[in-house]
């Protein structure tokens, strides 16, 4: 490797991971190939089945043993780095190097400082030895018809001793790869033995300018930087072309797009990161496959699932957000032309909703699991019933049609524009009339068959704060889901008191759906509790939570990763919930993401309109930041100090724009902003100054801005009602009827 990686930003990211740790370390070949591991030994309850490379839903081989001459050499007594393009292990004297190549069904494993001839075993059951042509031994893989080729890097001999493939010392180490025919998968290997270094620096120039460029970020928090850095990284590992461009909802299970797990992650995984062509092909990818049959009652409908085996359109909220992200998509990246595309499946996705799900309220209605929500037993009896009207279901659906008024404007089409904007007006009405009483501090979950609403207390009502306008409820309902809800690890599913809570997720008293959504944490739901929390003016409460995440991304779990789930409460003599379902979840990652971004970097670009809302709410800890936001053809490079005063300088390359600069509790201040310019933010105490200099560094405008009284009357009133929350504690085991102790 050149002397540049060695010293690359990618470099200073390794983690150590003692062996008591024994992390999950996976990397994907971002294409449809994944390989999963442990740190020291695969020993995980659910994971370790996945241990090895896994391609398209088929399990390939199960990892691999390294021997020199007959001792094998034992993980568990090794150190180990995991950088976010390989992973090394020491062991003593000898050093084992593991990588994955971009878009190659291929794994290099080099094992250097040996004295004997070096071995390799590949695990998992019916890998099947098949012949040995020349240099290269040939094998069946687990599942699914595939060839797996062994060889030495170069190309020494082989030797085939009890399973064990042997060769020279001097080869370094051995190539693993997998084709549909022997012929295929031996092309793989001499591709890759004339071209590894080329292959290496291009995957790892592939993450070092992805950092350099798209997710750039430096601070005075060397664990803020390290943790998003990571998680970028991570996040971007999900971001794959396995059926055209789509993000896998996570690994191990679900290397496959889920359109609801997509979408949500859309934002935080490509668009904040300035990947608007992965976003756009991601978008005309999933429209090929919406349902087009107006005689389907899903008519309209974008897939739930879309699996190499299956497409399945059993979800209500994959559409709605899948038209809300063309809608984000556009205000990031300023392509109209996308409209014209996509404006047909646009109103397929209204008009089929309308014509076979919308009641005469303007609510859309659903089947009972057909919301994020959706597991069951064997009788297909839904474990956390939703009824027909969930609250977070509404919200999509009014946001969703307020997308596609504004695509139907675009395209000239009055009368869509007028029947979308009644049906979202009678919506918005009759939600703040039925989801809110006298006496809960929160919204009702669902109505149920009766038209009565539903009040167990889940975070589906954090979605749901655009559906009223009453800034006071919106305070008490952030303070009730956090208090209730929201854990130092997460959001709860389900409220603590609820007789269904069920505070573990793999336990033996219960199946572990049953537990999923009915008092599970998931980790994705932290974005929206975050943000509903600073947009109400608590930015250290969220960035508590934020920095939780960020610490257990590089301490726990997959390395530079979050999970799908987590449990509620802390097992017996425990701090901290443990980590459970996928081990690396997009959305989780994404939403991190996301939040960072939006609402504590605060920027929020709104091509549709030219505008660009500034709104930074900056934690009090961090005293520098510097940072990259792409926007349209453009970039924003924008540095953060705080001194006596905060100063916030963005610097405008390639973007003509308005700025909305949002710093409450000043007034709001507006100003066009030319491109190449430098836009610079000083607050103080009293004053908010914004001066404006031209490329030329020449003053263009300077204003003064002093507090807004009616913002800072309701920054006190939202403090007085938010004063010090706290999260939610765990209650007594003997205090929830599904545990039997």
């Amino acid at each position: 490797m050149n002397n540049q990686m060695n010293t690359s930003i990618l470099d200073e990211m390794k983690i150590f991971v003692p062996s008591e740790a024994n992390r999950a370390v996976s990397f994907t070949n971002k294409e449809a190939a994944y390989y999963f591991t442990q740190s020291h030994e695969t020993n995980h309850v659910e994971h370790a089945f996945f241990e090895g490379m896994n391609i398209a839903k088929n399990r390939i081989f199960g990892g691999y043993t390294l021997f020199t001459g007959e001792a094998m050499l034992d993980n568990r007594n090794s150190e180990v780095w995991v950088y976010p393009y390989k992973m090394i292990r020491t062991h003593k004297d000898l050093t084992e190097e593991l990588w994955m190549f971009d878009y190659k069904n291929i794994i290099e494993v080099n094992l250097a400082g040996a004295e004997q001839a070096i071995g390799i075993s590949l695990k998992g059951d019916h890998v099947e030895y098949l012949n040995q042509q020349d240099d290269i031994a040939f094998f069946r893989s687990m599942g699914g018809d595939w060839i797996i080729a062994v060889s030495a890097k170069n190309s020494q001999p082989l030797q085939l001793e009890q399973q064990i493939v042997y060769t020279s010392v001097d080869a370094g180490g051995f190539y693993i790869a997998v084709g549909k025919t022997s012929d295929e998968a031996a092309a793989l290997i001499h591709d890759t033995r004339d071209n590894s270094v080329n292959l290496k620096n291009e995957r790892f120039k592939r993450m070092e300018d992805f950092l350099n460029h798209n997710a750039y970020l430096t601070s005075d928090n060397d664990t803020l930087t390290m943790a998003l850095n990571w998680m970028s990284i991570t996040m971007d590992q999900l971001v794959t072309r396995q059926q055209g461009d789509g993000i896998y909802a996570g690994l191990p299970w679900f290397n496959e797009y889920w359109g609801r797990d997509q979408f949500i992650s859309v934002p935080g995984g490509t668009l904040v990161t300035g990947q608007f062509e992965t976003a756009r092909n991601i978008l005309l990818s999933f429209a090929v496959f919406q349902n087009t049959d107006e005689n389907s009652k899903y008519f309209g409908r974008v897939p739930n699932i879309l699996a190499p085996e299956n497409i399945d359109y059993h979800t209500t909220d994959g559409t709605p957000r899948f038209i809300i992200q063309l809608q984000d998509y556009v205000k990031y990246s300023g392509d109209t032309a996308i409209i014209k595309e996509l404006y047909s499946a646009v109103r397929n996705s209204i008009e089929g909703a309308i014509r076979y799900w919308v009641d005469d309220k303007g609510y859309l209605m659903h089947a009972d699991n057909e919301t994020w929500m959706d597991a069951r037993d064997i009788n297909l009896e839904s474990y956390s019933p939703r009824d027909t009207r969930a609250n977070d279901i509404q919200a999509l659906w009014y946001n969703q049609l307020r997308a596609g008024v504004y695509f139907a404007e675009y395209m000239n089409d009055t009368v869509h524009v007028d029947k979308w904007n009644g049906i979202a007006d009678k919506l918005k009405g009759n939600f703040d009339l039925d989801f809110r009483d006298d006496t809960h501090t929160y919204l009702a979950d669902r109505l149920d068959a009766e038209d009565q609403p539903e009040f167990s207390l889940r975070p589906n009502q954090l979605f749901a704060f655009e559906m009223f306008e009453d800034t006071e409820f919106k305070c008490k309902a952030t303070r009730t889901a956090w208090e209730e809800l929201v854990f130092p690890w997460g959001v709860a599913s389900l409220d603590r008191h609820h007789p269904y809570f069920h505070p573990f997720h793999l336990t033996h008293h219960y199946p572990k759906d049953e537990a999923y959504h009915n008092g599970t944490v998931w980790t994705w739901l932290n974005g929206i509790a975050m943000q509903r929390m600073i947009e109400v003016g608590q930015i250290e409460t969220a960035y508590t939570l934020f920095k939780n995440m960020n610490w257990q991304a590089l301490n726990l779990g997959v390395v530079g990763g979050l999970p799908e789930n987590m449990d509620a409460y802390p097992q017996d003599g425990q701090t901290w919930a443990k980590l459970t379902g996928a081990y690396l979840q997009a959305w989780s990652n994404a939403e991190q993401l996301r939040v960072w971004y939006q609402y504590f970097l605060g920027i929020r670009p709104d091509l549709i309109n030219h505008t660009l809302t500034i709104a930074p709410r900056i934690p009090e800890e961090l005293q520098v930041l510097d940072y990259h936001v792409k926007v349209g053809k453009g970039h924003i490079e924008a540095h953060f100090t705080r001194n006596v005063e905060h100063t916030y300088r963005y610097s405008f390359i390639d973007i003509e724009i308005q700025a909305v600069i949002d710093i409450s509790p000043f007034e709001v201040v507006q100003i066009h902003v030319e491109s190449n310019s430098e836009l610079t933010v000083c607050q103080t105490e009293d004053c908010l100054t914004v001066i404006l200099r031209d490329a030329n560094h020449n003053v263009v405008k300077e204003t003064q801005v002093s507090k807004s009284a009616s913002r800072a009357e309701q920054d006190e009133r939202n403090n007085q009602l938010l004063q010090d929350v706290k999260f939610a504690t765990p209650l007594g085991l003997e205090n929830h009827p599904v545990i039997k102790l």
